[in-house]
């Protein structure tokens, strides 16, 4: 096991109306002024933000709204947010929504407390934010695991890049999490999430890394659980127990404690941010189902041990210890029929990317031909084409 460092510092308020909390849980932080950053008009359609307002007007603490959130959290109005807060005068930011909304809030909070320097400079990894505004989330989409990771991902929606960046700044103050508020989620967000959730993990446990057994079993639950989970959820929405389990896994799959002592790279993540920087009307759970399989059959002959590991005790599979490449073959295929199940994209063509695009997305991936991903085995842009090639 790798030496590591875990520090997961986000307080979780879980459970059914813990939302009407937040009026009273904002005060101990002593603010004048709270930005109530949400996405769409159902925010206001489904009365959360009456209850947000009406518990913030309860405890005597002003704010002011900034809705617009976009799927694909844009710098445009990461930029418009940090402007307002500082005519505002504020100095909480409060996110209402999912992972787009949390990650916008993540950027809003660096913005206005770094103000020297140039927020999307945090983005491209040239600036660290040295200090943050204090913030907090009521979620209402499982699926990020923004709530409780130190991850932020913006789109420079006028050059298509989308990049993410990961600092303690970026770690939320508290969490409300209501599994009640993701019962009018889509069918099709839903199994986004799912697929979001059990990535999160899945990349961390085919990392490099040795003797992570007690990691190892936490991650493989963490798969499981939400395998079952975001079917339960898909077809029926509001079962209050697959919700439950789906929205705790968000938070437990990227807040760190599936990669202790192992290393981190979530490179699928890396091939799928492309896609949805070049085509932002793709879900990022969408995005990464298409992807995901190629990858698996691509680089899987590195590391066969793992992946049987993976097939027998996260699917079942009764591994075949003379051809173990059938054991994770039929793993994946598994994986593969499980996202069809939830109505998601197997291939990038059902996604609508253009194959003329395929070698730009691969010279994005690789910053022009000079970026080498890491893992089992290297990924350099070659690589990556054959990856989006097999994806297509």
């Amino acid at each position: 096991m790798d030496n590591f460092f875990f520090h997961t510092p986000t307080k979780v308020y879980f459970g059914k109306d813990e939302e009407l909390k937040v009026g009273k849980i904002i005060k101990e932080y002593g603010v004048k002024k709270v930005l109530v950053h949400y996405g769409s008009a159902s925010a206001k359609k489904s009365g959360l933000l009456d209850k947000v307002t009406a518990a913030l007007k309860a405890e005597g603490i002003d704010y002011v709204e900034l809705g617009g959130v976009k799927p694909n959290p844009e710098l445009g109005l990461v930029r418009k947010g940090i402007e307002l807060c500082k005519a505002e005068g504020v100095d909480f930011v409060l996110a209402v929504g999912g992972g787009s909304v949390l990650d916008s809030s993540k950027d809003i909070a660096n913005g206005v407390a770094n103000p020297d320097i140039d927020v999307w400079e945090f983005s491209m990894g040239t600036k660290v934010p040295e200090k943050t505004l204090p913030k907090g989330a009521i979620l209402t989409l499982s699926a990020a695991g923004s709530e409780m990771s130190n991850s932020c991902v913006i789109t420079d929606e006028k050059t298509g890049s989308k990049r993410g960046y990961g600092c303690q700044a970026n770690r939320m103050d508290f969490a409300i999490e209501n599994p009640e508020l993701t019962y009018s989620v889509s069918p099709y967000q839903t199994a986004c999430g799912a697929v979001d959730i059990a990535m999160h993990t899945m990349e961390r446990y085919f990392c490099p890394g040795n003797d992570t057994y007690l990691t190892d079993s936490i991650a493989e639950a963490v798969m499981k659980s939400t395998i079952k989970a975001g079917r339960d959820a898909y077809n029926n929405p509001d079962n209050y127990e697959a919700r439950a389990n789906m929205m705790w896994a968000s938070s437990l799959a990227h807040n760190g404690l599936t990669q202790c002592g192992r290393s981190f790279l979530l490179a699928v993540h890396q091939f799928e941010h492309e896609v949805s920087g070049l085509y932002p009307e793709v879900a990022h759970g969408a995005g990464l189902a298409a992807l995901w399989c190629s990858w698996a059959r691509y680089v899987y002959k590195a590391n066969v041990p793992r992946f049987v590991q993976w097939a027998v005790n996260v699917w079942g599979v009764t591994a075949d210890y003379e051809h173990p490449e059938y054991t994770v073959e039929k793993a994946i295929d598994m994986q593969e029929k499980y996202y069809k199940e939830l109505g998601m994209p197997v291939s990038l063509r059902e996604l609508n990317v253009k194959e003329s695009d395929l070698e730009k997305l691969a010279d994005m991936c690789s910053r022009g031909k000079t970026r080498t991903l890491p893992g089992y085995k290297p990924l350099g842009y070659e690589e990556m084409l054959d990856i989006y090639k097999m994806a297509y």
